[in-house]
């Protein structure tokens, strides 16, 4: 935990109401989010037990398993998900245009959004696009035709939501945590409902008091994708060879309290103003969503099993510079975040005292002279960047400076390249705030193509071809 959210986190206790971590909102919320609390069978990593999902409030859908045992019921439940999620997703992926950047690319319009209420609902998503989208259509356990398709979009979604500021598939707690602080552990903050007492607790009542209630699973069953052990031995298995209407009911009753929470959640959220780079990362969603439809319609396998060396190392690679570029962007978007990075030394603030602007030099192996300003900063802010070190300011994003030296608290900086009219010298008495943080992202090393996959890392893959074996994946 860093140094900011700790001293939050014991404001947080003091005052018995979680504190604000972030100014702006850094998640895209969509206008019509699918909210999806699934809930599965002890013991079994991905046999869903029941779901309830929808993008309207007042209409809930449920969805049941009467034997979660039972291969049939199963996927019976898995057609009646698909007939409500694919049509949602494709309802998207069917509107595309084309930007029009300098090099053109295919962007859906806008972009489906998945809410699950914690990361478990996120793993248990990955395990029913797994176990479903190499199933077959024909012959022996056939199932019908939109079963493998939701496996695919889910697969899909699982992968896009492990890219940092992607906002298709999204936990609850994670988006909640990420913007408040509470007084509890982390691992306490993965229960929704005892996350949100703190955040917004009744009237006339403190955070930890309403989350020593909340916490009660008789007042607030869990939010899945686990049911409390309580509900399984006295109220589920009794049920399961019983009343098919009772066991509904009853599964009715672990879920609804969930389901309100999750739209009490995301009213919480749209109260609080989104960040200006979250329309970015929700076009490289809009992208990511236009390319996975083309490989559908063009007939491409789902994804294989495992990835190829080349493939695997340059979706790490990826991965990496999506962390790096939404951090940066949090910060460059949002002060208080930026305060966080502050109080660890990436980042300082403070009040310009002095500006060479006619400062020219000639650069090391250049002959000519070139204007190289310099500004002088003095801050109270620890300084733990060494000289040399490329430096940016929110307020210049494009400007281009570097760290000369540190003595005492005076910060001198070279401004090496942004000296527009748009992009002016910062001024004597202007407040400035320099990161080495930059929302780019740090250049990436060129990997080779697939074909060119070197003899260490198992030569040049062929090419994937789903086969019987994929088909059989285990649901645990």
């Amino acid at each position: 935990m860093s140094l900011l959210r700790s001293f939050l986190t014991v404001r947080a206790v003091r005052d018995g109401r979680a504190q604000p971590a972030a100014t702006v909102r850094h998640a895209h919320l969509s206008a019509e989010p699918l909210v999806f609390i699934p809930l599965r069978m002890a013991g079994e990593a991905a046999a869903p037990l029941a779901a309830v999902l929808g993008t309207d409030r007042a209409a809930p859908r449920l969805l049941v398993v009467a034997n979660p045992r039972d291969r049939d019921q199963r996927f019976a439940f898995m057609a009646e998900l698909a007939e409500l999620v694919v049509p949602y997703i494709q309802k998207y992926a069917a509107q595309v245009e084309i930007s029009d950047t300098k090099s053109a690319y295919e962007r859906c319009l806008d972009a489906p959004q998945i809410l699950v209420p914690n990361p478990g609902g996120i793993a248990f998503t990955r395990l029913i696009g797994r176990s479903t989208r190499f199933r077959a259509t024909e012959g022996p356990h056939a199932v019908p035709p939109p079963v493998p398709l939701l496996g695919r979009w889910l697969t899909f979604l699982h992968e896009r939501a492990e890219f940092a500021g992607s906002a298709m598939l999204l936990a609850m707690t994670d988006v909640l945590a990420e913007h408040w602080v509470t007084g509890l552990s982390a691992a306490e903050n993965g229960n929704l409902a005892a996350q949100l007492a703190w955040i917004d607790p009744p009237e006339g009542s403190t955070g930890p008091q309403a989350a020593l209630l909340a916490e009660d699973p008789l007042r607030s069953p869990p939010a899945g994708p686990d049911t409390d052990p309580g509900f399984d031995r006295h109220v589920l298995q009794p049920l399961i060879h019983g009343s098919p209407a009772r066991l509904h009911e009853a599964l009715r009753g672990q879920l609804e309290p969930t389901w309100n929470l999750m739209w009490r959640a995301v009213d919480l959220l749209r109260a609080v103003p989104e960040a200006e780079s979250a329309a970015g990362r929700w076009e490289r969603d809009r992208a990511a969503l236009a390319r996975q439809s083309a490989s559908i319609a063009e007939g491409g396998p789902p994804p294989g099993r495992w990835d190829s060396a080349v493939a695997a190392a340059r979706r790490l690679s990826a991965l990496e510079g999506a962390r790096q570029s939404y951090e940066a962007s949090k910060a460059f978007d949002d002060p208080l975040v930026m305060a966080d990075h502050r109080a660890e030394g990436a980042a300082f603030a403070g009040r310009v005292i002095a500006v060479d602007a006619d400062r020219k030099i000639i650069p090391p192996g250049k002959k000519r002279m070139v204007a190289r300003p310099l500004v002088s900063v003095q801050t109270s802010d620890p300084v733990r960047l060494p000289p040399g070190r490329k430096l940016l300011s929110p307020a210049r994003p494009k400007q281009g400076t570097v760290l000369m030296s540190v003595d005492a608290d005076i910060v001198t900086l070279q401004v090496n390249s942004g000296m527009t009219k748009d992009a002016t010298l910062p001024a004597p008495g202007e407040i400035v705030c320099y990161t080495e943080l930059d929302p780019a992202g740090a250049r990436r090393p060129t990997l080779p193509d697939v074909a060119e996959t070197p003899w260490t890392h198992g030569g040049p893959p062929p090419a994937y071809v789903p086969t019987d074996e994929d088909a059989q994946e285990a649901w645990s």
